[in-house]
């Protein structure tokens, strides 16, 4: 069999799977064959199977390793094919209905999943930040923005759009880290009108030397969607140590 049509019937073949016979499958114990691999032909054939196994291995549907073996067999030798024409086209858009169904399963599970997350990150937000800003030592802004001066500054104080260097550290409101400029090599240089709003009017309300700690509602934050590494509608927490302004 060439291998041009071999690697088709394997991309063909890793979609396909059986269901509900009472025959063996990848899930049961199978003994290592001893089938020997020394020739070129051996160890090139060996090869193509092993790939071909461990491709089919990490599907999400158990694979009959009965019929898989006799749809080889049967290629390879040029027997009459067991389904026919009207079977194979019956059997394949059987199959995409199934996983198509499956795939919109899975993202509406994702949905309901990301919405109460979302909805569970607001309520906690909401909380945290109105027993927070009772404290006499945090102030709260018109935008929702509350900061706590941790360190007074001495330095200039920049506006919304210059360029500083900071130390920061960005937490979560259980205390998880998700950011810190130490794992970065350390301070980090940004203009602050690349940043997220909060970031531009907290740290635009700092002096040089100063270090504050930033409390910043989801809206001010990443929003309703979130980022790679923050879930959606997340109240994010930053402790900020201004060092620099460029001129």
């Amino acid at each position: 069999m060439k291998l041009k049509t071999l690697a088709a019937a394997v991309a063909i073949s890793v979609t396909l799977v059986g269901c509900g016979e009472e025959e063996t499958t990848t899930t049961d114990v199978a003994m290592q064959s001893s089938a020997p691999v020394e020739t070129l032909e051996q160890r090139v054939s060996y090869l193509m199977g092993l790939q071909f196994g461990q491709q089919l291995s990490g599907g999400e549907f158990e694979i009959s390793q009965n019929a898989l073996e006799a749809g080889i067999n049967d290629g390879l030798n040029g027997f009459e094919q067991r389904l026919s024409e009207e079977q194979i086209t019956a059997t394949l858009a059987e199959f995409q209905t199934m996983m198509e169904a499956q795939q919109i399963a899975a993202q509406q599970e994702a949905e309901a999943t990301l919405a109460s997350q979302s909805a569970e990150n607001e309520a906690a937000g909401l909380a945290f930040l109105e027993e927070n800003g009772a404290r006499p030592e945090v102030i709260t802004t018109e935008s929702g923005l509350q900061y706590e001066v941790l360190v007074e500054g001495t330095g200039a104080q920049p506006s919304a759009d210059d360029t500083v260097t900071v130390n920061y550290k960005g937490t979560f409101l259980d205390g998880s880290v998700f950011d810190d400029s130490s794992l970065h090599g350390g301070p980090a240089t940004f203009g602050l009108d690349q940043v997220i709003s909060g970031w531009t009017e907290g740290v635009a309300l700092m002096k040089v030397g100063a270090k504050h700690k930033l409390y910043i509602p989801y809206n001010l934050a990443y929003g309703e969607n979130g980022s790679m590494s923050i879930p959606p509608k997340s109240t994010l927490i930053f402790e900020v140590e201004l060092l620099e302004i460029a001129e």
